[in-house]
């Protein structure tokens, strides 16, 4: 099924039912009246709500109306955890050559991952502000995952079982700060505002391309209506989704509803393109000698999408303009 939040003036937004091709909605305050409430409560709510998405899909869900992805905020639009980490190397590679850092002694071993902000999301379709745009702002164009409760100490068979909802993830990152930042050792601060998610938010039943591990499709960015990638989001994932959840929970439960993200995707192979400037950038000083593609700056916009096989959209898009705050 597919599950949404639509913004009614409260934190965390009303829940809906969104039928498969993202044209119809219906409010469930009778299972759930929030996403959290109804990630909490999964094992009674979710039966529920896929009778829900049942009958939308064949067009018998009573008090059903149109859905406009302009309305939605992120599924979640607050959580109370938010971790993303990094398991696409050759991005991770490239990041760290452009900022002069070398990669971590067991980034073969452990994965890399941080504590995001997360008590505010930006939506799917809204403008993401900002207080200045020389900081170089940048996208990254993600597939995270939703969990119910995870036990501490979980291993990485049994991590797979708690993944719930899976969704694409626009996670923006200051370029310039992370050089005077990351250094520190204490991780991101000021170089990680917010992130904003998918339109919707997509049960593993309804993702044929899911193996278990991973999500086996391209994810598509665009910059400006220009094509910047479509790298394979399934390839080149040097550790899974069930993986960074037991990384993640070691010495932690998670909440249901932690979001764990898996860093901005990115393939071997260069002609799949980049999910972000920062590569770009990488790229163009190898083949160049200089980058020239620039940071994004106000008034640019960013979109985010993955079609199936089809070429149906299968999450909505993240379709975001950078704005002076």
């Amino acid at each position: 099924m597919k599950l949404a939040s639509l913004k009614n003036g409260q934190r965390d937004g009303s829940l809906v039912v969104v039928d498969r091709k993202l044209t119809t909605c219906v409010g469930v305050p009778q299972i759930a009246l929030t996403l959290q409430q109804a990630i909490e409560t999964w094992g009674v709510a979710a039966p529920k709500l896929k009778a829900v998405y049942d009958q939308l899909n064949a067009g018998t869900a009573a008090g059903a109306g149109p859905f406009s992805p302009q309305r939605a905020e992120s599924p979640l639009p607050r959580a109370f955890q938010f971790l993303d980490g990094s398991v696409y190397l050759s991005h991770m590679r490239k990041a760290r050559k452009a900022r002069g850092a070398e990669m971590p002694a067991n980034f073969e071993t452990e994965p890399l991952m941080y504590q995001a902000v997360s008590d505010g999301f930006i939506g799917p379709l809204d403008d993401m502000p900002l207080p200045t745009d020389e900081l170089g702002v940048d996208m990254e164009a993600e597939v995270a995952v939703m969990v119910d409760d995870v036990p501490m100490g979980i291993t990485a068979d049994q991590a797979g079982k708690h993944i719930k909802l899976v969704m694409l993830l626009n996670d923006y990152t200051l370029r310039s700060l992370t050089k005077t930042e990351l250094p520190k050792g204490f991780g991101f601060m000021q170089a990680k505002p917010t992130s904003g998610f998918s339109p919707v938010a997509v049960t593993l039943d309804e993702l044929p391309q899911w193996d278990g591990d991973k999500l086996n499709l391209p994810l598509i960015s665009f910059v400006n209506g220009k094509r910047i990638g479509a790298p394979h989001a399934g390839k080149d994932m040097y550790f899974n989704y069930p993986q960074l959840i037991a990384h993640a929970a070691r010495t932690r439960k998670l909440g249901a509803g932690t979001i764990i993200g898996a860093g901005t995707v990115a393939n071997k192979d260069e002609a799949a393109g980049s999910s972000c400037i920062a590569e770009l950038r990488a790229n163009e000083e190898i083949e160049n000698g200089k980058a020239s593609t620039p940071f994004l700056k106000f008034g640019d916009r960013v979109r985010i999408e993955m079609l199936d096989e089809a070429g149906q959209t299968i999450f909505g898009a993240i379709d975001q303009k950078v704005v002076k705050a």
